[in-house]
């Protein structure tokens, strides 16, 4: 960070200076990547939650930006109301039709209040559903986008019947005749997440983290202490290589060094790539075939060995 501060102040004095010291900024950028680099390959599982919350990190619409055309955004879920913490609607992804959902948190004050910071309430997951359902109408595949973290517990959400909303999502992804594929870009937090990621592949990005609870709400119900949230994170095991070794997630997207937030582009491009291989892999299977292999994914969850006495 200090690197980056005088590389930007002999960029303002270069501007004014008839002195040329080119050759300086590029000496300390260089070693300014070199110390980004080392200090990205041995980051901690806490660090790696403080990556995946980063305030500028890209988000749901930044990718369909980047990566779809044609995005024309529905709203609504029928039944009560428009929760602006899912965006959805149909695009087209490499000129094929997609049906794509996502939590959105938000990046300034303003967006983040708009979209409750990413925390949906019941209507949004039932306006995920809603699309869901018609993008197997339609035979068009989904593709989610997985950062929140998790359902906002507020009273109305609650008496909106925020759990059997998550529950019927689980349920009704669970036997879609349709192709899903999910990338968790940020923060996967709790069924929040798990609502938008029944899926027959999953795509999780180097720094980004999912788990069944937040360090911190972990930490205050084992330790009493959200000060114990680098050793709860490190105990959940949330990192991206972690839930790979688990089978849990089918694989992980490199991102560029310093996080998918220093290069959106070449954030895109990668993922582009991920999703284009992970759709030309379901697009053979019959409607039956898909649905048997995710719900066989589900079941084989949660497999262990006994350990010897």
């Amino acid at each position: 960070a200090d690197l980056e501060r005088k590389i930007d102040a002999l960029r303002f004095v270069q501007d004014d200076s008839a002195v040329d010291i080119a050759e300086e900024i590029a000496r300390l950028r260089k070693k300014s990547e070199a110390l980004l680099k080392d200090t990205y390959a041995k980051l901690t599982p806490w660090q790696v939650a403080m990556v995946a919350r980063h305030p500028q990190r890209p988000q749901t619409l930044e990718y369909i930006r980047t990566l779809l055309t044609d995005f024309h955004e529905l709203h609504g879920d029928r039944t009560f109301g428009d929760d602006r913490s899912i965006v959805g609607g149909l695009a087209r992804f490499n000129s094929q039709p997609i049906m794509v959902i996502g939590h959105q948190k938000g990046h300034d004050t303003k967006e983040r209040s708009l979209r409750n910071f990413g925390m949906p309430r019941p209507e949004g997951y039932r306006k995920a559903l809603r699309l869901m359902r018609l993008a197997e109408k339609f035979d068009i595949p989904v593709l989610t986008f997985v950062d929140t973290m998790g359902a906002y517990p507020g009273i109305g959400a609650e008496e909106r019947n925020q759990s059997e909303a998550i529950g019927r999502n689980l349920f009704e992804m669970a036997r879609l005749k349709v192709p899903i594929i999910t990338v968790v870009i940020g923060e996967g937090g709790s069924g929040g997440a798990l609502a938008l990621a029944v899926a027959d592949t999953v795509l999780m990005l180097q720094y980004a983290i999912y788990s069944v609870i937040s360090p911190e709400g972990c930490a205050a119900i084992l330790w009493k202490s959200s000060e114990k949230a680098p050793e709860a994170a490190a105990t959940l095991g949330i990192t991206a290589q972690r839930l790979k070794s688990l089978g849990l997630v089918d694989r992980v997207i490199n991102e560029p060094v310093g996080g998918a937030h220093r290069d959106l582009e070449a954030m895109s491009q990668t993922l582009r790539r991920a999703i284009a291989d992970a759709l030309r892999q379901l697009q053979g299977l019959r409607p039956d075939e898909l649905v048997t292999k995710r719900q066989e994914r589900l079941l084989s969850y949660g497999k262990f060995k006994e350990a010897g006495a």
